[in-house]
């Protein structure tokens, strides 16, 4: 993929917080075999500060959507508060094949991870997983798949992903936890949403980012308009 320059996906900055417009396939930590990634354009997300923003979460490569950062340390020590304590509320619109027959549900499935010589994924286990929770409704429907709002409770990784394989219905284009997924169908889930309490008294810092393109055909299809 050709790499965005980061400092126009800017939905949001004050002197404590960043909030980036992740576009999927780009990484949130640079390695040998990941190439490009957001820490790679850190430097250039200082917008005046001597000090460049840390990331105080990350997302998956083919997560698109909301990614905040902390422009100092003390704003990255509050952020991973708020994080741990599940303080910062995260929205994401996934497109799912099939979908649950109920409008709105829980998931309360413990995860963990499983490491084998050709790689590691997560999965469900009850017994000695770590506890994930995360809420859903469905926003629309189309044939074969359905449209869903997600609020992981806890922030396991690939939590989102793995909670709706688990139930059924995978997120369409998952190369990991949907059975048969087409390889040229890029993964459809959207960190749509964030909102960080992150100063008391004052209002809670609240990002929407847009609905990326590839995602947009699958939405109609479920019958959700506009592009925004």
């Amino acid at each position: 993929m050709s790499v965005p320059d980061l400092r126009t996906r800017v939905l949001f900055k004050d002197a404590h917080v960043l909030v980036l417009d992740k576009p999927a396939g780009l990484p949130v930590h640079g390695g040998p075999k990941a190439g490009a990634s957001v820490e790679d354009q850190l430097d250039a997300l200082t917008f005046g500060f001597k000090r460049r923003p840390q990331l105080a979460h990350r997302l998956d490569r083919d997560t698109s959507g909301c990614l905040i950062l902390g422009r100092h340390p003390k704003a990255l020590a509050r952020l991973g508060a708020l994080f741990s304590g599940g303080g910062v509320e995260k929205v994401y619109w996934a497109v799912v094949t099939g979908g649950p027959a109920a409008e709105t549900g829980t998931i309360d499935l413990p995860l963990m991870k499983e490491t084998r010589r050709d790689g590691w994924w997560m999965t469900v286990d009850p017994k000695q997983g770590q506890q994930a929770r995360t809420d859903w409704r469905v926003l629309g429907r189309g044939p074969g798949t359905t449209w869903m709002e997600m609020r992981p409770r806890t922030g396991r990784t690939h939590q989102v992903r793995v909670h709706a394989a688990a139930f059924g219905w995978p997120i369409l284009g998952d190369p990991v936890y949907a059975d048969a997924a087409p390889a040229a169908v890029p993964l459809h889930l959207h960190a749509r949403a964030v909102t960080i309490p992150y100063a008391e008294g004052r209002p809670p810092i609240a990002v929407t980012a847009p609905v990326p393109a590839h995602l947009r055909a699958a939405l109609a299809a479920c019958g959700r308009t506009g592009e925004g």
